[in-house]
């Protein structure tokens, strides 16, 4: 809960998740992006990502990037591709890739944290790899050997977003592309926007499912790891819930104050893993933006 109030404060850096559906409501004062032009900008100030694999670091906010570019059909969102299928009043439907949210707790530098929390301008090490779980009895903890790698791996599917007047319904449905663990992801998110003079407010509600090949795949123990546990914990789907909310103070064309925060609460599918020690994930950020 009191993670969950410091969600409530919030904003977003630069709304990337939304960029599709602006189009159906662009005017000159809005955030749309032109068709045929790269928007570029930088955001500038301070957060943290916090991390609930055991024994590694919460991630560093000071710099968040974002490049994009829409043509016709075609467009590029900070390091995903999409293609538009149909865009109505109503609706807009795309194929896109995306990145998958739980390899970034396990690798610094993974797109998710670079260009959504992080950039690679940081002078931070590596993270240190989890090597204790904690048991339920009274026994001593299990040693948990060296990690092998949680790969980085991109996913591509289809989103849907529906415009109505109680706001934005985004659809998405994504499978592992490069066959790194062959799960998939699905996402309900609902979008309310709010522009009040220079204020401009985004409240966010998301599910977001993944099949067990994800769950397994990222908190799953191998034999090599610890062999009790690989056979002790049976990875399953899993369900995230999250809120999230976004402030902008718009300055002048170039420049904007920003907050965001974010919160999500993990499936108990995925708290149960050994490599697990938070029942929740929250992400803050304060600054100040520039776009070009």
């Amino acid at each position: 809960m009191k993670k969950l109030a410091v969600l409530l404060l919030t904003a977003l850096i630069l709304p990337f998740a939304s960029l599709a559906n602006d189009a159906a409501m662009c005017d000159e004062n809005s955030d749309c992006i032109a068709v045929g032009r790269w928007d570029l900008g930088i955001a500038l100030g301070y957060g943290v990502k916090s991390n609930p694999v055991k024994n590694y670091e919460d991630i560093p906010i000071y710099l968040a990037p974002t490049i994009a570019y829409y043509g016709d059909k075609w467009f590029f969102d900070n390091g995903n591709l999409g293609y538009t299928l149909a865009e109505q009043e109503k609706f807009t439907i795309n194929l896109t890739t995306s990145f998958s949210a739980d390899s970034a707790y396990f690798y610094r530098w993974d797109p998710s944290n670079i260009f959504i929390a992080g950039t690679n301008q940081l002078n931070v090490g590596a993270t240190p790899v989890a090597r204790t779980v904690r048991t339920f009895g009274v026994e001593a903890e299990p040693v948990i050997n060296d990690l092998e790698d949680r790969n980085f791996t991109l996913l591509g599917g289809v989103e849907a977003f529906i415009y109505t007047r109680a706001g934005i319904i985004n659809l998405s449905v994504a499978h592992d592309l490069f066959d790194v663990h062959s799960g998939m992801e699905a996402k309900l998110k609902w979008l309310y926007n709010i522009a009040i003079a220079q204020w401009k407010f985004e409240l966010a509600a998301v599910a977001d499912w993944k099949s067990e090949d994800v769950v397994n795949y990222y908190y799953g123990v191998r034999p090599s790891e610890n062999v009790y546990w690989s056979e002790k914990f049976q990875a399953a789907s899993a369900t995230n819930l999250g809120l999230e909310l976004t402030t902008q103070y718009v300055i002048n064309e170039h420049w904007e104050l920003i907050f965001l925060a974010r919160y999500s609460e993990l499936a108990d599918e995925i708290v149960a893993s050994p490599l697990v020690n938070e029942k929740n994930t929250s992400t803050f950020f304060v600054g100040a933006a520039y776009r070009f």
